[in-house]
């Protein structure tokens, strides 16, 4: 992709110095090609009334450009890593490949940061340095630095980066980002395909508040994401995006490859507090309630009981954890958090949890089986990796499109470790069913239906019997898949 790249801006470059050199020529009536350029004659305009105004980023690109540096890296690549995840095959597959193959090669990558420290303090993403052998820092000077890791956050994609100079480096000033509105201008500064220094793009706020991004390169646990819709290209990632004053708001991070105009960069208040925790801890401390948090939507909500966007829905809890800790129970609903209360939104949730920080005893109110129960919870320190949460506890049927069987049964014990020894498991799920339409796939095991605790076939046939036919209320499946249990509401209709 980068070559390609590469190739098509030298191409264009290319054209444009043909077209300049073929216009630049004048021919001798011999034919002959000569130097000499045409006359061009101006035409008598009007005089312009009054003076025309100078770009109003010109002397933000003048003040912030010096401090917007450039970042590459080397990091050594095995060419059998690709089959790790793949064991016992992938040991196989590495034994089969020829030996020129099996060699290590080194690939380069490259990035945008900026300094906002006098001190040689440089901000990027952390998917930019994650596993990097070497980083160099270079200005837009071309003085260039090696420069080391201080700290990175993986959950917010922050890494903080240290170059050694004289103390009297330029540096870009830090805004606040509570307090920008859409439709203020936003410039992004920075390195687009490693060889763009210092290029200049200019919109506005588009949004903010984003989250559930998927990112390739690792997608951050906390999302709270800057939209815009200055030109934001690969290579960009790390570089400021500045406002009208020269001050950073953010930091770019990504992009929608698929779409024109959409950006994305992280608050610079994220940036701050990261920044600050890494500097003087050597690491951040995020609060970690340790559930699985679940959006309530419509078919959840009628099959709740409850309004729909109302609290977060407890999926899972996570033995040991803090919520475990608290007596906080699967199914329950968390309206309030802290003294605040709790929307609907899984993302504001997850921050909501994070910046409440480490070790302090918070208030959670939830809702159990119709009741308010009011928990007091010791919050913990989020993992870099969340754990999966709990293990699993421990004829075929068709109801709802779902093919269901005990694990232990012929089909069920195909889908299942087999130290189980009881349990349901779906085995198929019909295309174009109201099962299909909810997201249940084969593999899943059933724990509840509409509150009912499933462990064998019996229990499953059981509450699938006392359905009564015709009623359009949907169905709350308790599931678990890949050590995690969640939620999913079937709705009928199609069956």
């Amino acid at each position: 992709m980068k070559l390609r790249v590469s190739t098509m801006a030298a191409v264009a470059v290319g054209l444009v110095f043909l077209l300049g050199c073929e216009w630049a020529g004048t021919r001798a009536e011999d034919g002959s090609q000569t130097a000499q350029a045409p006359v061009m004659v101006a035409e008598s305009v009007a005089p312009v009334k009054g003076r025309i105004e100078a770009s109003p980023f010109v002397e933000v690109a003048e003040n912030v450009m010096p401090a917007v540096v450039s970042i590459d890296t080397k990091r050594t690549v095995d060419p059998g890593s690709q089959f790790e995840m793949d064991e016992p095959f992938g040991r196989l597959f590495r034994d089969l490949m020829p030996d020129f193959q099996r060699r290590q090669y080194e690939v380069p990558g490259f990035a945008s940061g900026f300094i906002f420290d006098r001190e040689g303090y440089v901000v990027t993403n952390n998917h930019v340095v994650q596993d990097a052998e070497e980083i160099t820092v270079r200005l837009l000077d071309e003085t260039e630095y090696e420069a080391s890791v201080v700290g990175a956050d993986p959950n917010t994609d922050i890494a903080i980066l240290k170059i050694e100079d004289d103390g009297n480096l330029p540096f870009v000033r830090l805004g606040d980002s509570d307090g920008i509105r859409i439709g203020d201008w936003a410039i992004a500064i920075g390195n687009p395909f490693g060889r763009l220094e210092g290029t200049v793009t200019v919109g506005v706020i588009s949004a903010k508040g984003r989250s559930a991004l998927s990112i390739v390169g690792g997608t951050p646990a906390l999302q709270d994401f800057i939209q815009t819709d200055a030109s934001i290209n690969f290579g960009n990632s790390g570089g400021p995006l500045v406002n009208i004053d020269g001050e950073a708001i953010g930091m770019n991070t990504a992009i929608n490859p698929l779409g024109q105009g959409i950006g994305f960069a992280i608050p610079i208040n994220m940036v701050k507090h990261v920044a600050g925790e890494i500097i003087e801890h050597g690491k951040v401390s995020w609060g970690y309630l340790g559930i699985l948090p679940q959006e309530i939507d419509k078919d959840m909500a009628a099959a709740l009981g409850v309004e729909a966007k109302t609290g977060i829905l407890v999926g899972s809890v996570v033995e040991d954890s803090p919520a475990d800790n608290a007596g906080m129970e699967t199914g329950d609903i968390i309206i309030e958090f802290d003294g605040g209360e709790v929307s609907g939104d899984v993302d504001q949730f997850r921050l909501m949890v994070a910046n409440a920080g480490t070790g302090r005893d918070v208030g959670v109110a939830v809702v159990r089986d119709g009741d308010r129960k009011d928990l007091k919870v010791k919050l913990g320190e989020r993992p870099t990796q969340i754990a999966r949460a709990g293990t699993p506890r421990q004829s075929q049927q068709e109801w709802l499109g779902l093919r269901v069987d005990d694990i232990t049964g012929r089909e069920g014990g195909r889908f299942v470790p087999s130290d189980l020894e009881a349990g349901v498991v779906i085995t198929g799920v019909e295309e174009g069913s109201p099962a299909e339409d909810a997201g249940l796939r084969a593999g899943d095991l059933i724990e509840e239906v509409n509150g009912e605790d499933i462990e064998s076939l019996s229990d499953f046939t059981e509450v699938k019997d006392n359905f009564e036919e015709g009623d359009d209320k949907p169905v709350l499946f308790l599931v678990r898949r890949e050590g995690t249990t969640r939620y999913v509401a079937v709705k009928p209709g199609n069956d």
